[in-house]
């Protein structure tokens, strides 16, 4: 399937370059906006300079500042901004933390980018 997320822009904390690499190289064909940010402090400034952030993509093991705190931090700035928590950690503590600071979905990595872009639609469809 084919998606159109023109005019949408997605704003991606990952630190390895690596993940940066498989998310622009992924999403290119659905013509978002993307934006890059390393750590947590960098999002949270992202998101408070930016209001045309319509969806961010968190890893949870960022310097600093992990994913869960930092979804916490900019659900407080914007309580209606869709955060998808991704990670390769599945502990069910962490799946629960992650919901209960804020995050609307939650994906494992490695990442089925089929199963990430029917995430993405179900939030950039508005």
């Amino acid at each position: 399937m084919e998606y159109n997320f023109l005019g949408k822009t997605i704003l991606i904390v990952e630190d390895e370059v690596v993940n940066q690499f498989f998310f622009e190289k992924s999403l290119k064909k659905t013509r978002a906006n993307l934006f890059f940010v390393k750590n947590g402090y960098e999002a949270i400034a992202m998101v408070k300079n930016n209001s045309e952030i319509d969806l961010v993509l968190m890893d949870v093991r960022l310097p600093g500042m992990d994913g869960i705190e930092t979804t916490n931090q900019i659900k407080q700035i914007n309580p209606e901004l869709p955060i998808i928590i991704q990670t390769a950690n599945v502990l069910p503590s962490v799946y629960e933390s992650a919901y209960v600071n804020g995050c609307n979905e939650f994906i494992t990595k490695p990442i089925n980018i089929e199963t990430l872009l029917k995430i993405l639609d179900k939030y950039l469809i508005y």
